[in-house]
C-alpha cells in the first residue's frame, strides 16, 4: 500500500527531520473516493513495530494497519467513521513482544496561547508548572507531557529509558513563534530517565537533560527523571503562617552556613554523605541545641562537580540527588520548621557551567547565555552569564525562585555573586566587557531582572528573606524597587566582614593603630539592611580556618576567637556562622570529608561550643539586640575612641524603656582591672556573660556578678561603673530594675 502522505515528507518522519510531525503522524481527514465525506487516516511511526492494530475507543471497531515503509511507517484508511475518534494501539514487536499504548499524536496540545504569551513576554511566573515533564490523565490515559524552550531548533524529541533514547519515535509539536515544544506520551510514569534531543538549524544532535526538571540523576550519570513534586503531606501550616504574618527585621536571626555534604560523613561506610533523612535528625537536632534560628544550606540544585560545592548549576529545579529524594528533602525542611528552625538556600542566578548536558548553546545557539562572549562568559569563572535582557531567561529563574518557595517551603534565598551581575565590567579587563547603552559598566537588565525577581516573591510569599551576598558600595540593595531600590530584604555585610577579619588577625600590639577598621562599620550600618558575615568563603582557598585567623599561642586563639564572637553578636545585624567556626575546627573546610568533630574531644573546643551556643541563647532572649537592628535608635557608642587600650564600649537598646545591653570589649592580652565606663541609669549592671569564663576556656576573671553603678559623671554620662575587664574578653552588662536613676 502507498502512503496518503508523500515520500519527501514520510522520510522527513522517518529520519527525524520533520518540524511538524503532527501534522503526518495520529489522525487526519483524506479524500475519500466517492468524494462526498472524507475519510480518516491513521499514521503511526515506530521503528520496532512488526505489526500494528487500531481498537477505537468503543472497543468494537478494530482496524489493521499497514506498513507502508519498512522503516516502519505504518498508516490505516478509515472508511466507515464521520468523525474523529480516540483509539488505541496494539503493537507486536519484531521480537514477539506485545502490548497495548495509546498514540501520543492523537492528543491535542495542553499549554494554552496564553501561557505562552506571559511566558514570552516573562510574566508567566509559575512557568514550571506548564515546562518540564508532568505527570497527568489526559481522555483517562495516565502518560508523562514533556515541554520544552528551544525557539531555534529545527527538530525537537523527548527520549529516555521509555523509547530506547530513540530521538525518532516521540518527535514534539512545535507551538509556533513561542519556541515551546510540546508532547504528551502515555505510559511514561515515575522515575522514568529522560532526555530532550535536538536538532540544531545547522543539522547537530544535541542531547540535553531538561531545564525544568524536578529530578535528576546522580552525577556522573545526567537523565532528567520523571517525577511528581506534588504528593508530600506538609505539617508546617503553622510555621508558615507565622512566618508570612511578619517581617523578619525586628527578630533574631542567627544563621549556621552548612554545606550538606561535609557537614557529617559516614566514614564506616566508604565515608558517604548522609541522607535527607539522616540530616533530618542528626543536623536539625545540632541546631536547635546550639540556639541558631537558621539554617542556610549551600547550593542543593543539582550539579555535576562537587568541587563546586552546588554553585555550579545544570538542574535549577532539581534538589541534588546526592543525599536523596526531592521528597526526602521536603522532610528535612519541614522537620526543621516543625523545630522552629527556618532554611535559607544558596541561590546562583549569576552563571551556569558550560557542561554538554546543561543549558549551555541549548538549542545550538546562545539561549540562556548572551552569545557575545564579551557578554556571555565570567573569564575567572569559565561559566555563562544569563542573558537577563530576554524575557523567556528572566521568567525561568524568578520561576525557579518561586518554585523553591511554593514547592519545598524554604524561608529565604541568599542570592550569589550579586555584585557579578550588576556590574558588566566585573572581572574583566578593559576590552574584555560591553558597555551599556549608555556607555556605563552598570548591567541594566540584570537590575531590572533583581527588581522583578524581588516585587514578585514578596508579592506571593510575604515574610521570607532575598538576601544580597553583595560586595561592592551599590547603594539602595535592600530598599524597594518603588524607591530605586533592588529590593532585597538584606545585604551581607563584607565590609564589615574584611575590616573585621583584617583587625582580628593582627598581632594585638598593633591593632590601638587600626581601632577604625572596627568601629568605621557604625557609620553605615543602617544605609542597608545588613548581615554580619563569617562564611565559607573564609575558609578556604588557602585563608585558613577562623580560629587560625587569630594571632598568639592557642589560649590567645581561643580567647579571641571568643572576643571576636562577642563583638560580632554585639554589633547591629543578623548573624552567620559557618559550620565549624562554633567549636574551633582547627583545618581549612574541606568540601570532601566530614568537619572534625572529633575536636569535641578536647576542652577548648567544647567550651568554645558552649560559648556560642550562650551567645545564641542570648541573643534570642535579649531584644535590644534584635528589636531595632536597623535603626540608629538601637545602638550607641559609650567610647568608641579608647584605641590605646583596644577598647570599646557600646550600648544595644530595644524599644522598651531602659531595656539596654552594655557590651566591654577587650582585643589585648593585657588585663584591665579598674576599667570605667559611662552609663545611662543608676543601677545594678548584673554581668549576663563574660567570655573569660572558665565555662568558656577562659581565666575567669570577672565582677563577682556585676556591679553597682556610681553617681559619677564619665563619657559624658551622669553615672558609671567600675569593672573588671579581662584580657581578649567581651563582657557584656544588663541593668536591674532596682533603682529608678536615669540619665535622659
Amino acid at each position: 500500500m502507498s502512503s496518503t502522505v508523500s515520500e519527501y515528507e514520510l522520510l522527513r518522519i522517518i529520519n527525524a527531520d520533520h518540524n511538524d510531525p503532527f501534522g503526518i503522524l495520529g489522525m487526519h481527514k483524506v479524500k475519500s473516493d466517492n468524494k462526498k465525506s472524507p475519510w480518516f487516516s491513521v499514521r503511526v511511526f515506530n521503528p520496532d513495530a512488526k505489526s500494528i492494530k487500531i481498537t477505537a475507543d468503543d472497543g468494537k471497531s478494530i482496524y489493521e494497519m499497514d506498513m507502508v515503509h519498512e522503516k516502519g511507517f505504518f498508516e490505516a484508511i478509515i472508511k466507515d467513521r464521520s468523525d474523529y475518534f480516540f483509539y488505541s494501539l496494539e503493537v507486536e514487536t519484531w521480537s514477539e513482544n506485545k502490548f497495548i499504548t495509546y498514540d501520543p499524536y492523537c492528543f491535542l496540545p495542553i499549554i494554552s496561547d496564553y501561557d505562552l504569551y506571559l511566558f514570552n513576554e516573562g510574566n508567566q511566573h509559575r512557568i514550571y508548572e506548564k515546562l518540564g515533564a508532568h505527570i497527568m490523565h489526559l481522555k483517562g490515559v495516565e502518560g508523562t507531557h514533556f515541554a520544552v524552550w528551544a525557539p531555534n531548533a529545527k527538530r525537537v524529541s523527548a527520549v529516555g529509558s521509555f523509547n530506547n533514547w530513540d530521538g525518532r519515535r516521540h518527535q514534539m509539536r512545535s507551538l509556533g513563534k513561542s519556541g515551546v515544544w510540546e508532547i504528551f506520551i502515555p505510559g511514561v510514569r515515575q522515575g522514568d530517565l529522560y532526555k530532550f534531543e535536538i536538532k540544531t538549524s545547522g543539522n547537530e544532535l544535541y542531547i540535553k537533560a531538561d531545564p525544568y526538571a524536578f529530578r535528576s540523576e546522580l552525577r556522573p550519570n545526567t537523565a532528567s527523571v520523571v517525577h511528581s513534586v506534588n504528593p508530600y503531606e506538609w505539617n508546617d501550616l503553622e510555621w508558615i503562617k507565622s512566618r508570612n504574618s511578619s517581617a523578619p527585621y525586628d527578630k533574631p536571626v542567627s544563621i549556621y552556613e552548612v554545606h550538606l555534604g561535609s557537614w557529617a560523613r559516614v566514614p564506616e561506610e566508604g565515608n558517604r554523605f548522609l541522607t535527607y533523612g539522616e540530616l533530618a535528625d542528626a543536623l536539625i537536632d545540632y541546631v536547635k541545641d546550639m540556639g541558631y534560628t537558621h539554617i542556610e544550606l549551600l547550593p542543593v540544585a543539582e550539579h555535576p562537580f562537587d568541587g563546586s560545592w552546588g554553585y555550579q548549576i545544570t538542574g535549577y529545579y532539581s534538589i541534588t540527588s546526592r543525599y536523596g529524594s526531592p521528597d526526602d528533602f521536603k522532610f528535612f525542611v519541614d522537620k526543621c520548621h516543625q523545630n522552629g528552625i527556618g532554611v535559607i538556600l544558596d541561590w546562583v542566578p549569576a552563571h551556569f557551567p558550560k557542561d554538554g548536558h546543561g543549558i549551555a548553546r541549548f538549542d545550538g545557539t546562545a539561549l540562556y547565555e548572551h552569545h557575545n562572549p564579551k557578554q556571555g562568559e565570567h573569564p575567572d569563572w569559565g561559566t555563562h552569564i544569563f542573558n537577563y535582557g530576554r524575557n523567556e531567561v528572566k521568567n525561568f529563574m524568578i520561576s525557579n525562585a518561586l518554585f523553591l518557595f511554593d514547592v519545598y517551603h524554604v524561608d529565604g534565598l541568599r542570592v550569589d555573586a550579586v555584585a557579578s551581575m550588576l556590574y558588566l565590567d566585573y572581572g574583566k579587563k578593559e576590552g574584555e566587557w560591553v558597555p551599556n547603552k549608555w556607555g556605563g559598566k552598570e548591567n541594566i537588565d540584570a537590575i531590572d531582572f533583581m527588581k522583578q525577581l524581588n516585587y514578585t516573591v514578596y508579592k506571593h510569599h510575604p515574610g521570607i528573606m532575598m538576601i544580597a551576598e553583595e560586595s561592592t558600595s551599590w547603594a539602595m540593595v535592600t530598599k524597594p524597587p518603588y524607591n530605586g531600590g533592588l529590593g532585597f530584604s538584606f545585604k551581607w555585610n563584607m565590609g564589615w566582614m574584611n575590616d573585621f577579619l583584617r583587625y582580628m588577625s593582627m598581632d594585638p600590639i598593633y591593632r590601638k593603630y587600626h581601632q577604625n577598621d572596627l568601629t568605621f562599620s557604625i557609620m553605615y550600618a543602617y544605609s542597608e539592611n545588613f548581615q554580619l558575615v563569617l562564611s565559607h568563603d573564609e575558609a578556604v582557598h588557602g585563608k585558613g580556618s577562623i580560629i587560625n585567623k587569630m594571632p598568639g599561642d592557642y589560649w590567645q586563639k581561643f580567647a579571641g576567637l571568643r572576643a571576636s564572637y562577642g563583638y560580632m553578636y554585639g554589633h547591629p545585624g543578623k548573624k552567620l556562622l559557618f559550620m565549624g567556626g562554633e567549636f574551633g575546627q582547627l583545618n581549612e573546610w574541606n568540601y570532601m570529608q566530614s568537619l572534625d568533630w572529633h575536636l569535641l574531644d578536647y576542652d577548648n573546643h567544647k567550651k568554645l561550643q558552649a560559648y556560642v551556643r550562650d551567645l545564641n541563647m542570648l541573643y534570642k532572649n535579649e531584644k535590644s539586640l534584635y528589636q531595632l537592628d536597623y535603626s540608629y535608635e538601637g545602638f550607641e557608642w559609650i567610647d568608641c575612641s579608647d584605641s590605646e587600650h583596644s577598647v570599646l564600649s557600646f550600648m544595644r537598646k530595644s524599644r522598651e524603656d531602659k531595656d539596654i545591653l552594655i557590651f566591654i570589649c577587650n582585643f589585648t592580652p593585657r588585663y584591665h582591672f579598674k576599667y570605667r565606663i559611662g552609663v545611662p541609669y543608676n543601677m545594678y549592671y548584673k554581668e549576663i556573660l563574660n567570655s573569660d569564663a572558665k565555662f568558656y576556656g577562659g581565666g575567669n576573671t570577672g565582677n563577682l556578678g556585676g556591679v553597682q553603678a556610681e553617681k559619677m559623671e564619665f563619657h559624658n554620662r551622669p553615672y558609671s561603673i567600675e569593672v573588671q575587664l579581662p584580657a581578649l574578653s567581651v563582657i557584656v552588662l544588663k541593668p536591674e530594675n532596682n533603682n529608678v536613676g536615669c540619665y535622659s
